[in-house]
């Protein structure tokens, strides 16, 4: 799918501060973050980078004409290949700036999903990428042509007269989503299987997540020892990495590392990934990363937390947050934020890196894990099978016993697999 040229390709990155945009972030720390994702792909080289103030977007060209002109003569200047504008570019100013610039252009959403295309590994991340872009291309098909009158050829015994190119591609588009959504129908059905399968192992699932290059998979290997892929790069991970983990305490868990999270993510993405997010949901504790030196991290902790809960992820679920990269930060800020996190229960200053402050994490796991069980007696009637599997899977009966009225069950679970259940 990627159009970028396969040598080096020069890149500017433009942000624009619309002035009547209600929502907009603040300019700086946005433009940083283009710049980070731009140099996330590979082949790619910034030349430079600014942030374009506007009273408004235009519709033909988002830039006015003046600045159009300003911008063009200096990309002709720095000759530049490619221009990735950080923000929402329709079809029509797209083609529009690509024809008065002679360059090519990806917004913010055709970055991200050349960044995916990229970076996804597993076969469900590469078809979740592969619809993505789909979707995306679907809705640009009208830049390909000026005018509609463009139509088959033929004698009109396929399609019919009157159908017009853009509609023949947009079928096959469809067609081909069709396809894929099968594929990934059957792949996420396999990765139930696999889930149902650590259901029945005894272990609690640990999942990290955080805004994209927080340090989750620095954290991850050395939890592990696994050698995946940490680099400071925004979306070095996109597939879920599941390892199990014994901790220093002698606890045996799962510990899953998941995609990062970015503020506007393209709504196709958000959709297009939440098969691979749905590990958090199965997770028994989930270990908010955020990067403590960051300029931002307030800000990219309310992104994590409000994808989160479009997920559907439960107050029931425990989370811990772990302010990572505490090495980058110095004076009066460290001891401020030590001291903050020392009186937070649940937060905990830590170097991924250095190792600081992770054994008091570890422990804290451990501890947050091992909830007190209770017993129960259960009755289920033979139609009850859906939560009869679901105690088996969870590894919670004691005893069981078949009479002619179904099932009588003594159960040793913790109260949130008993609220699951009572949910069921």
């Amino acid at each position: 799918m990627s159009e970028v040229d396969a040598d080096i390709t020069r890149a500017w990155v433009l942000h624009p501060h619309i002035q009547t945009d209600r929502d907009a972030r603040d300019p700086q720390p946005a433009l940083e973050e283009a710049v980070a994702l731009a140099a996330a792909l590979p082949g790619l080289e910034v030349v430079g980078a600014e942030i374009v103030r506007l009273p408004k977007a235009q519709p033909g060209q988002l830039f006015g004409s003046g600045k159009v002109e300003e911008l063009g003569a200096r990309l002709k200047e720095v000759e530049i290949d490619l221009v990735l504008i950080d923000g929402p570019v329709s079809p029509v100013q797209q083609r529009n700036l690509e024809k008065v610039w002679k360059v090519k252009i990806l917004d913010r959403t055709g970055l991200i999903l050349e960044i995916f295309s990229d970076r996804a590994r597993t076969r469900e991340g590469v078809l979740q990428v592969e619809m993505a872009a789909l979707s995306y291309q679907r809705t640009r098909l009208v830049r390909a042509w000026t005018h509609l009158e463009r139509q088959r050829g033929g004698l009109g015994f396929v399609g019919g007269p009157g159908e017009t190119q853009i509609e023949a591609d947009r079928r096959a588009i469809d067609d081909q989503l069709t396809r894929l959504k099968r594929q990934l129908e059957k792949v996420v059905k396999t990765r139930e299987l696999h889930r149902a399968a650590r259901r029945k192992v005894p272990f609690p699932v640990v999942a990290l997540v955080g805004y994209t290059n927080a340090g989750k998979s620095t954290l991850f290997n050395r939890m592990t020892g696994a050698a995946v892929m940490a680099k400071d790069m925004l979306f070095a991970t996109l597939d879920p990495t599941m390892r199990g983990v014994t901790l220093p305490s002698g606890r045996e868990v799962i510990l899953s590392d998941t995609v990062g999270f970015i503020s506007d993510l393209p709504t196709q993405l958000v959709a297009a990934f939440r098969a691979t997010l749905e590990e958090v949901l199965a997770a028994d504790l989930i270990l908010h990363v955020r990067d403590i030196s960051h300029s931002e991290t307030d800000n990219q902790a309310e992104d994590v937390e409000t994808i989160l809960a479009e997920l559907g992820v439960g107050e029931e679920t425990p989370m811990v947050e772990v302010w990572n990269k505490i090495d980058l930060v110095e004076g009066e800020r460290r001891e401020a934020l030590l001291a903050q996190a020392e009186r937070h229960p649940d937060v905990f200053a830590v170097s991924a890196w250095t190792g600081d402050g992770l054994e008091t994490l570890f422990q804290a796991v451990s501890d947050t894990l091992e909830e007190p069980k209770v017993e129960r007696d259960l009755h289920l009637d033979f139609a009850e099978g859906r939560r009869r599997a679901w105690l088996h899977d969870q590894g919670v009966i004691e005893k069981e016993v078949q009479t002619e009225a179904g099932f009588d069950l003594h159960v040793r679970w913790t109260p949130r697999q008993e609220k699951r259940y009572r949910d069921l």
